[in-house]
């Protein structure tokens, strides 16, 4: 009997085994089959998305200049107060991811200050220009060494210590060798380079021949001369660098004529030719035409010979209408490619008051001064001319969504 019961007993947990070894087997079974059916039938991944493109915005300001009467409108009892007469471009200089200006005058300590014929400003006006918004001046111009090259460098320094990058002017030849500022505008990497048609007939001192940079090999006498190969050189070197977009910033022209001349026209040509993608230009005070182009390579350039005074006292006609420039950069994140898209303008016009009156000197926003209905009439209809000049000089005024 015992021994029947362990036979039993055996009997049991051999079945059991089996059963388990069995019930493994068909647990297992189905998962793999599952499995690899579904991998039969998954769809391939889709092709990822293009990347989308990097957009940026380059805010643009004429000649910032200071002459007495605005320096002296600009104290308010404790300091030298740029900002309230600037106020109206904030908005545009603001909203850019990297904003530019023309420095048209020193910054070689004072009181006492000075004005035409040779400049020298106070340092406010380097801290009201960084506390705006703008990230990087223009400082190779005709006033560059009206305070000789201890005037030029001292400006530097107050640039350095208010923030601003600046082109176009050097303290020292290793300055001078790294002739070009990359900057990144919002994503984009864009060289700035500087140059002026000459120094009002100062010379470049013989110690510091890379004081500043000047594109005339005959910048003394008759200006005819560009240095054709030393501004193709210093574009080839910014080329190596590999930035997406090539900016020159120019001192060039004729004062107070509304359209360029043939020699303007020539070294834009030349500067487009040689791998700049924009030109940006000034001196002569009032407005000059600005225009894209398509170029022979197939690049997108851009140039405005000039966007007139910033701000100023200065009294000769259309010295007192300007605008500040937005252009919209894109960079095709496929190709590379890299070009000026679209640009647009914001008018402005200098409001000059009697003497006494306070303030004096103030930038108003052309259209939002129209806009808001409070403009009496004399200033109304000198504000609808300054539009008139700004639509047949510039151009009409485009979208930004255009």
């Amino acid at each position: 009997m015992r021994l029947r019961l362990l036979s039993l007993l055996l009997c049991l947990l051999l079945l059991s085994a089996c059963g388990g070894t069995a019930g493994a087997a068909g647990m297992n079974s189905p998962v793999r089959l599952e499995s690899s059916a579904s991998k039969l039938m998954k769809k391939p991944a889709a092709p990822p998305a293009p990347p989308l493109p990097t957009v940026a915005t380059l805010a643009v300001c004429g000649d910032a200049m200071s002459h007495m009467p605005l320096t002296n409108d600009a104290w308010n009892g404790k300091r030298y107060d740029y900002a309230r007469i600037m106020a109206a471009a904030g908005p545009y200089v603001e909203a850019a991811d990297y904003a530019v200006v023309n420095l048209e005058t020193t910054l070689s300590g004072g009181p006492p200050y000075s004005g035409y014929p040779t400049f020298n400003s106070p340092d406010d006006m380097a801290l009201d220009l960084k506390a705006l918004g703008f990230d990087l001046c223009l400082t190779a111009n005709n006033h560059s060494l009206d305070r000789g090259f201890s005037g030029l460098s001292r400006t530097l320094d107050v640039l350095d210590q208010a923030g601003l990058a600046h082109v176009g002017t050097s303290r020292t030849q290793e300055e001078h060798d790294h002739n070009f500022v990359i900057a990144d505008v919002g994503g984009v990497s864009v060289a700035f380079l500087g140059y002026t048609y000459g120094t009002n007939g100062i010379p470049v001192p013989s110690k510091h021949p890379y004081a500043i940079n000047v594109f005339h090999t005959d910048y003394l006498t008759t200006l005819s001369k560009p240095d054709w190969d030393g501004l193709a050189a210093d574009l080839e070197a910014a080329r190596a660098m590999k930035p997406d977009l090539i900016t020159v910033m120019i001192h060039w022209g004729q004062e107070y004529k509304t359209s360029q001349n043939s020699y303007q026209e020539s070294l834009a040509d030349f500067l487009l030719e040689n791998g700049a993608d924009i030109v940006l230009g000034g001196h002569s005070h009032v407005p000059q035409p600005m225009e894209l182009r398509t170029l022979p390579d197939g690049r997108q350039g851009f140039v405005c010979y000039s966007l007139g005074n910033f701000i100023s006292s200065q009294t000769k006609p259309l010295t007192n209408i300007t605008a500040v420039l937005t252009l919209t950069l894109t960079r095709d994140n496929e190709t590379g490619e890299t070009q000026v898209s679209n640009y647009t303008y914001a008018p402005m016009y200098m409001l000059h008051q009697a003497a006494g009156t306070s303030p004096r000197f103030e930038l108003v926003d052309i259209h939002r001064a129209l806009d808001s209905g409070n403009t009496g009439e004399p200033l109304l209809q000198k504000l609808n001319e300054a539009l008139e000049t700004c639509h047949s000089v510039f151009g009409q005024e485009q979208s930004p969504d255009a």
